[in-house]
């Protein structure tokens, strides 16, 4: 059989042991004891000696026989007085079962009910606390309570992330995406983005960057250019030499167009640019056969299984690339979610709406818990006692008041005293 250890009880928020309700039961069987040398000493000297005597042998008496009873009726409570099955004693352990479905009915009666849940959670502000809770100053130990609670979540993230099928959860993360992208009608989004870069400028290096790239593009095929010219002048001219000076000319025009552009702002070319981008902008909002063709390319392009697989191997980074970081305690994640948490706990202290919504949603779930999981909680109370043997019981209920009932046993004794000192001074006047 496994050897059974007791935790350390609580009582008024002070720790009890089963060792300290132990030091108590010895002080008042110590007590008992000697009120009954006392009571032996003095039973010649009550009658022939100083008539004090007789009210400390009466205190002694009386002192016997309150701690006795309340001896007897502690004891009572949880086993057999000096072994004996005396009737309606051991009554904890005898009656284990009964206690634990009362225990379970007051507990379902009085704390679990929706009603008294509701009232309880009515006068707290969780949302309040947490936030005082996430938001701690580091003198009052903040920060390392918001390190473990980001080391734990930054954990528990990498070993869901871990645990997941890779490919299901990316096909499932894809599909919302997908999802998502199909409700979008991304053609007046980008219509307005091209307008909104024109008035703030913000498109000029994009030309830029197009010029340069035709310029190189026209330096990479030049060869390509020169032929072309070649097979496109007639005979005579090609004989006589003139179609290599005819291609150097265009080149070096196209050259010259693309600097012109690039380094003069107010270029017409660049006018004739910049009017095709507001047309397309205006067309990508208003023209409705323009935004079908681009809805059209999207739909073609969320469809492509080669987006698919490029989708895949993406998510598949970024997985591994999160499970890496959180389990790096070198990395930037457990700041950056220690100052979200801040930043939360700030917030929830600050806003009052938002106090309100989660304290509703804290009061909500606490009522929604104890209406469909109340009958099971008390159960579970019900039956966790029920397994416990009689032994077990009787050690942990008077490992928690066993150390009050003795102090019943030692006001029992003085009181029995102090009741026989008094019934002596009234037997003695009379």
């Amino acid at each position: 059989m496994a050897k059974r250890s007791l935790r350390p009880l609580t009582l008024g928020g002070q720790p009890l042991t089963v060792d300290r309700a132990k030091r108590m039961r010895w002080t008042a069987t110590g007590m008992l004891a000697a009120m009954a040398v006392i009571f032996i000493a003095t039973h010649g000297l009550a009658t022939t000696g100083h008539p004090a005597w007789g009210y400390v042998h009466a205190f002694a008496e009386a002192a016997m026989v309150g701690g006795l009873a309340d001896w007897f009726a502690v004891t009572a409570l949880f086993r057999h007085p000096l072994g004996l099955p005396i009737p309606h004693t051991a009554i904890i352990p005898e009656n284990k079962d009964r206690i634990a479905d009362t225990m379970a009915a007051f507990l379902r009666e009085n704390f679990l009910t929706p009603a008294v849940v509701a009232r309880r959670m009515s006068g707290m502000n969780v949302a309040k606390a947490a936030g005082e809770f996430l938001a701690a100053s580091p003198e009052r130990g903040g920060v390392d309570e918001r390190s473990r609670i980001t080391s734990g979540a930054a954990e528990l993230l990498a070993e869901v992330l871990e645990s997941l099928d890779p490919d299901r959860l990316g096909n499932q993360v894809r599909s919302g995406l997908a999802a998502q992208l199909a409700k979008l009608d991304i053609a007046p989004l980008a219509g307005r983005m091209i307008e909104s870069a024109m008035v703030d400028k913000r498109h000029q290096p994009l030309i830029d960057g197009f010029v340069r790239w035709a310029g190189l593009t026209l330096e990479d095929n030049e060869e390509t250019v020169r032929e072309i010219i070649h097979q496109r002048v007639s005979g005579v001219l090609r004989w006589a030499g003139i179609d290599k000076t005819i291609s150097s000319s265009v080149l070096d025009g196209l050259y010259k167009l693309l600097a012109e552009v690039l380094v003069n702002p107010d270029h017409p070319l660049r006018g004739k640019i910049e009017e095709g981008l507001a047309k397309l902008g205006q067309d990508l909002q208003h023209d409705p056969e323009t935004r079908a063709k681009v809805e059209d390319m999207k739909r073609d392009l969320i469809a492509n299984p080669a987006v698919a697989v490029w989708w895949t191997g993406v998510w598949e980074r970024i997985r591994q690339s999160l499970i890496r970081r959180a389990r790096d305690p070198e990395s930037q994640m457990g700041a950056e979610m220690r100052n979200m948490l801040s930043e939360l706990g700030q917030a929830l202290q600050q806003d009052e709406r938002l106090q309100h919504q989660i304290n509703r949603f804290a009061r909500r779930t606490a009522v929604g818990v104890a209406t469909r999981y109340g009958d099971q909680i008390v159960r579970l109370v019900s039956e966790t006692v029920k397994r416990w043997d009689a032994r077990t019981i009787t050690d942990r209920v008077e490992g928690a008041v066993g150390r009050d009932l003795q102090f019943i046993r030692i006001n029992g004794t003085l009181v029995g005293g102090l009741v026989g000192m008094t019934l002596h001074f009234i037997n003695t006047v009379l």
